[in-house]
């Protein structure tokens, strides 16, 4: 059954977010989603993003229901940030051991955004996707960030807000497998139809996990998960 209270979901219309949404559904009586817009080169999944705000209620039987989505302008963010997310620019890793497409404090702040939009909204729990088994190294998805942000915000808001991480500890395979648990293959095949993840903006080929070019971090990690699930199924 679910929970009687609300969620608010940071909702960007890629494969992590969506499963995060999915738990999200299954979980509480009512869900919230908030979005950025920070000048991400990959700016197609924000289409992505409403079309499956507009369709995600009729895969699987959610306990609970989609309410409000909140829209954020973080253009700023891009303005002050030199990297292959925000510019166009060749992938690669950079010399402090991160890859070139780290934005330095994007989930940061995302997280205090969030937590404003929480806050106005009465809503005490807030859910991310960031994971820190199967990602690219950035510090700010880690599991010691999200609980350094949770005292932050609530220590800055005198609130009892919980950052809920349920990709965390998960691979990639894990996460489709989550995905599967949630809704079945019906869900499965909708993250892969719906979902976008590649950092190039690809959308001109569909694979068996999804669409995107098959060659940036994003997509070559998305790929070896749903492989790596395919086969223990």
């Amino acid at each position: 059954m679910s929970v009687k209270e609300s969620a608010l979901v940071l909702f960007s219309g890629g494969q992590d977010s969506t499963a995060c949404l999915g738990w999200a559904l299954s979980k509480y009586e009512s869900v919230e989603t908030v979005g950025f817009d920070y000048g991400q080169r990959h700016a197609v999944e924000l289409d992505c993003r409403k079309t499956i705000i507009e369709t995600i209620e009729r895969i699987g039987s959610w306990h609970g229901s989609l309410a409000e989505d909140h829209m954020i302008d973080l253009g700023v963010l891009g303005d002050i940030s030199e990297t292959a997310l925000t510019r166009e620019s060749a992938i690669a890793m950079d010399d402090s051991g991160l890859p070139n497409t780290f934005v330095p404090g994007r989930n940061l702040a995302f997280l205090v955004f969030a937590a404003a939009v929480a806050y106005r909204r009465g809503i005490r729990n807030i859910v991310t996707g960031v994971c820190e088994t199967d990602y690219s190294g950035y510090p700010d998805c880690r599991d010691d960030a999200m609980k350094a942000m949770q005292l932050a915000i609530n220590t800055g808001m005198e609130s009892s807000f919980i950052i809920h991480t349920p990709l965390m500890f998960l691979t990639k395979a894990e996460t489709w497998a989550l995905t599967d648990t949630l809704g079945g293959e019906e869900f499965v095949e909708y993250i892969a139809e719906s979902t976008h993840t590649c950092y190039m903006g690809s959308r001109d080929r569909r694979h068996a996990w999804g669409y995107g070019c098959n060659d940036c971090p994003a997509c070559e990690l998305r790929a070896k998960g749903y492989t790596e699930f395919m086969l223990q199924k």
